[in-house]
């Protein structure tokens, strides 16, 4: 089969093929991951990045370029998670700034589109890793350069370029010695190639199976705000719920979402208004949902339209309440709380990611504003990060990822977010987001906080206690599933089969001779008795050293550790 040119329609077959294909293999490439914590692992990250993508690619019936590239960029943009996922949407983004202006590709195009993916994940990268993902991408871009003067057949183009990735893919354990160890390839390069695999499927005729969804959990909002419970339909000024988004057909300028936002605010509350060169995401509390919609086709296509009725939700959802207590709520607002839309404006704000409900009342009683349930097992997406900073309303906002395996997204959110000034403070754990909150000074600038606070977390020593999830082989370090280990920031120290003595020695091993306090944070898995036992024998053993405990209610994770 012989194919010379693409056109929409067949870029989009290509790109849900791509999609179905790593949805099919997503644990296969999380069983490539080498540290073996229970964390948002590398199959799951690209899968749902490429999956928010690929719904809103499958709901676009007449299809052209312009379209398509639309909703493959922004989708994967938005829906991004993990570094891997964040990596996957700046290689989407890269390749459909290319082609979108195109009615037909060819294999020249693709050449330069291949190019133009790598250099932008390369970009969104501040310390790029050889013998990852971008290893793997540039292997092929390059080769594709290669090969393109003596191929015009698009089909024999992509599987020489697949082939040459897989060749690049094998390589990888030679570039990281942690990949050797465990005797795996790299997981992102092996996810990479697997959505490229599904395209050479769809381009050789093969029929591809897919199906909406994907699976996208829920991130909860764990912020202060009301309990609707005890509202009555009576206090719901705006009975409509309505969502949706504008694939732009012209320029969107600060004009123009200024205009649109204060139309907004004259038909309803609760306004979200988030604009990229491609999309914009609008949310609105209404009367009528009509308006909204009217308004936003004056700036191009809608699509994911959803309109719920509050008044209906919330007599069910009271109805549900009072059955389940077996008396009836109460229905009168709470003195002093506040409806979203009269909340004032001010200099401030702070969003942190955490997950537990004692770490969520930590971080709210330092601050934070907006507390995003997620972290090791759900990475929260770009648009999840997003959805918290238009619910802030604070000139500047802080963000504190606490996960190492957010930062991108955090800073993809700052990147696409252009009516606040945002600033990522790179936290990578909880004990650094709880270091960082600290350190902020109110009335220092956002720049003098930002060092402040940078600098306050390079100087804790963190720990966690949690267990393994698969057998492999680390710095020297045989591990087994169910092993329980003990985790530094750069890498396992300790390794054992009991909790308590695991925590205890990953203390040992953070602690030096001018360490001062160690604070525990105990898990749901952990008891207050067993963290005041592991508190005494420190504090027995080293008398200089004073020892907090704090319940953080986290799940997978016994102990966070903050040593200072």
């Amino acid at each position: 089969m012989i194919v010379k040119t693409m056109d929409a329609l067949l870029v989009k077959k290509c790109f849900l093929a791509g999609a179905a294909a790593i949805q099919a293999k997503k644990e296969y490439i999380n069983d490539l991951n080498v540290f073996p914590v229970p964390d948002g692992d590398t199959g799951t990250n690209m899968t749902m990045t490429i999956m928010s993508a690929a719904n809103e690619v499958l709901a676009i019936e007449d299809p052209d370029m312009e379209t398509i590239c639309r909703a493959i960029s922004s989708g994967s943009l938005r829906g991004a998670r993990g570094n891997s996922g964040v990596i996957l949407s700046q290689l989407l983004r890269g390749f459909t700034k290319v082609i979108r202006n195109e009615k037909e590709i060819n294999v020249k195009i693709l050449v330069h589109s291949f190019q133009k993916a790598v250099d932008s994940a390369y970009k969104a990268v501040m310390k790029p890793k050889e013998g990852t993902i971008l290893t793997v991408a540039k292997g092929g871009a390059e080769h594709a350069s290669k090969i393109a003067k003596n191929c015009d057949d698009i089909v024999e183009f992509a599987r020489q370029v697949i082939e040459q990735m897989r060749v690049v893919l094998s390589r990888t354990p030679d570039m990281l010695p942690v990949l050797k160890e465990a005797g795996v390839v790299d997981s992102g390069g092996e996810g990479l190639v697997t959505i490229l695999e599904g395209v050479y499927d769809a381009l050789t005729g093969k029929e591809i199976h897919y199906e909406a969804g994907g699976g996208a959990p829920v991130i909860k909002n764990t912020s202060n705000s009301a309990n609707v419970d005890g509202i009555s339909t009576g206090d719901i000024k705006f009975g409509y719920c309505t969502e949706f988004i504008i694939l732009l057909e012209k320029e969107f300028t600060s004009w123009d979402e200024k205009s649109l936002k204060g139309y907004l605010e004259s038909i309803g509350d609760s306004i979200v208004c988030v604009a990229d060169e491609e999309l914009v995401k609008i949310h609105v509390h209404t009367n009528d949902p009509g308006l909204a919609i009217q308004k936003g086709l004056t700036y191009g296509e809608l699509s994911r339209m959803k309109i719920d009725n509050m008044r209906e939700e919330h007599n069910e959802r009271l109805i549900q309440s009072a059955s389940t207590a077996g008396t009836a709520p109460e229905v009168t607002p709470k003195a002093g709380e506040k409806k979203e839309d009269e909340t004032p404006w001010k200099k401030v704000g702070f969003i942190s990611v955490s997950v537990g409900e004692g770490l969520g009342n930590i971080f709210r009683e330092l601050g934070a504003d907006y507390v995003i349930e997620g972290g090791q097992t759900m990475n929260p997406s770009t648009e999840d990060i997003l959805d918290a900073v238009s619910q802030v309303r604070a000139e500047t906002i802080y963000i504190f990822p606490n996960n190492s395996n957010i930062v991108l997204a955090a800073n993809q959110a700052r990147d696409l977010t252009e009516d606040k000034h945002i600033v990522v403070i790179p936290t990578k754990n909880i004990p650094q987001g709880i270091t960082a909150m600290i350190n902020y000074i109110d009335g220092n600038t956002a720049e003098e906080n930002e060092a402040a606070m940078t600098e306050a977390v390079q100087q804790i020593k963190s720990g966690q206690v949690t267990y393994a999830v698969r057998d492999t082989s680390i710095d020297g370090k045989e591990i087994k599933q169910g092993d329980i280990m003990g985790l530094s920031d750069k890498t396992i120290e300790v390794v054992g089969s009991n909790v308590k003595e695991t925590t205890l020695q990953l203390i040992e091993e953070l602690k030096d001779e001018d360490t001062e306090l160690v604070t525990l944070y105990y898990g749901e898995e952990s008891t207050e008795e067993e963290a005041q036992e592991i508190a005494a024998a420190v504090c027995e053993k080293y008398n200089e050293i004073e020892v907090e405990t704090e319940y953080g209610g986290q799940p997978i994770y016994y102990y966070f550790i903050s040593v200072e």
